[in-house]
C-alpha cells in the first residue's frame, strides 16, 4: 500500500480558543469546503468535537459522483488537537491530524497532517498521480484561502 502525506501549516490571527471554537464544530467544515463538492452533513450529534464522535456526510468530489463518508474522531484534546479518520468512504486509509499551537503574540499556528492511501494497488497510484493529488491540493488550497479570509483579513 502506497501512503501519501499532505502537510499544511497556517498562522491564524486568532486565539487558540477562537480557533478551537470554529474548528471543533463539524458544521463549520462545510464553510471551508469547495462549493462544487456539494458537501452536506447528514448526521452528527450537534456537539463540539469529542473522542468517539461519528460524523456522516455526502459530497461529490469527482465527476459529480455522490459518495457517502463516515468520519470518526479518534482523539481530541480541547484547544490542542483532534484526529479524524475515515471509517467508510473512498480511501483505503484517511488519517487527519489537526494541531493548534498558541504563539507568543496570541495568534495560533494550525498544522494539518493527512496520511491517505487509495485502493486498487497500482491503479490507485495512477489515479492519485492523474486526479486525486491535484484535487486534494485544490481542496486544501481552498481551505487555506477561506481560513485566511475568515480570520486573517480582519486584521487592521
Amino acid at each position: 500500500m502506497k501512503l501519501y502525506k499532505i502537510v499544511t501549516v497556517q498562522h491564524i490571527n486568532a486565539s487558540v480558543e477562537e480557533c478551537w471554537d470554529f474548528f471543533s464544530s463539524p458544521k463549520n467544515l462545510q464553510t471551508i469546503t469547495l462549493d462544487n463538492m456539494n458537501f452536506q452533513i447528514q448526521d452528527y450529534d450537534d456537539k463540539r468535537m469529542y473522542h468517539g464522535q461519528i460524523i456522516t456526510y455526502t459530497l461529490k468530489p469527482l465527476f459529480g459522483i455522490k459518495i457517502s463518508w463516515v468520519t470518526e474522531i479518534t482523539a481530541c484534546k480541547e484547544n490542542e488537537y483532534f484526529i479524524d479518520i475515515q471509517r467508510f468512504g473512498p480511501y483505503k486509509l484517511w488519517h487527519h491530524k489537526h494541531f493548534f499551537e498558541r504563539l507568543e503574540d496570541g495568534s495560533t499556528k494550525m498544522t494539518d497532517i493527512v496520511h491517505y492511501a487509495l485502493p486498487f494497488g497500482i491503479l490507485g497510484r495512477i489515479v492519485n498521480r492523474l486526479v486525486v493529488k491535484t484535487k486534494l491540493k485544490n481542496i486544501f488550497d481552498y481551505r487555506y484561502n477561506k481560513i485566511e479570509e475568515l480570520f486573517n483579513s480582519k486584521k487592521a
